[in-house]
């Protein structure tokens, strides 16, 4: 299959669906991803850059696309949406993996909205929830037990942002860590992603 993560920032893919795409790109799938700002707000561009770069290929990232959009300054708009379109377009996704809706983050907010409009011909689009998130109830888990580790790691390579959570003393690895244990305990494992589905069509 191909698959295609869209994130509004480097690292919120990892967060949300990152065990998941391990999971996927172990199992021969082609993983392509489209980071539609550099966070140049939340580090240094170059910096951020790189680190979304050595994500890509520890996870076997087929094509990573950039969507050089300014960070805080995403709109749901036509350019946004017609980005999101023309990679969607490139790849010709199975599965599409976006941020969840409602969300404290503008971009996120934005993001997610040209996002379901970019996808509307798309069989399969799933949102995944990040630290910002709010009101986010999956209705679909995946078992990341096995890659939790590798999905740790892929938060590691953003090493300008592992402290930046604004919450004392924690960081985004027990963020993430802690994430999946509830949801590993929603969906009677032990450490899972949750995802809620816009749209599934199962051809039977």
């Amino acid at each position: 299959m191909n698959i295609l993560a869209i994130g509004p920032h480097p690292d919120d893919i990892e967060f949300g669906c990152g065990g998941t795409l391990f999971k996927y790109s172990r199992a021969g799938h082609n993983l392509n991803m489209l980071i539609l700002t550099s966070g140049g707000v939340g580090g240094d561009v170059r910096v951020r850059t790189k680190e979304q770069e050595e994500v890509a290929k520890y996870l076997g990232v087929k094509k990573l696309f950039w969507g050089d959009f300014r960070d805080t300054e995403l709109s749901d708009n036509k350019e946004l949406i017609s980005k999101i379109e023309d990679v969607v377009s490139k790849v010709n996704p199975d599965i599409v993996f976006l941020n969840y809706s409602h969300d404290t983050h503008q971009d996120h907010r934005a993001a997610a909205s040209a996002g379901i409009s970019a996808t509307r011909y798309i069989k399969e689009v799933l949102f995944f929830e990040v630290p910002t998130s709010q009101n986010f109830e999956p209705d679909i888990f995946v078992d990341i037990g096995d890659v939790l580790q590798d999905k740790i790691k892929l938060l590691e390579f953003h090493a300008s942002q592992l402290d930046r959570t604004r919450v004392e003393n924690l960081t985004i690895i027990e963020s993430a860590t802690s994430c999946a244990t509830f949801r590993g305990y929603q969906g009677r494992v032990k450490y899972a992603e949750g995802f809620k589905a816009l749209r599934i069509l199962r051809e039977i």
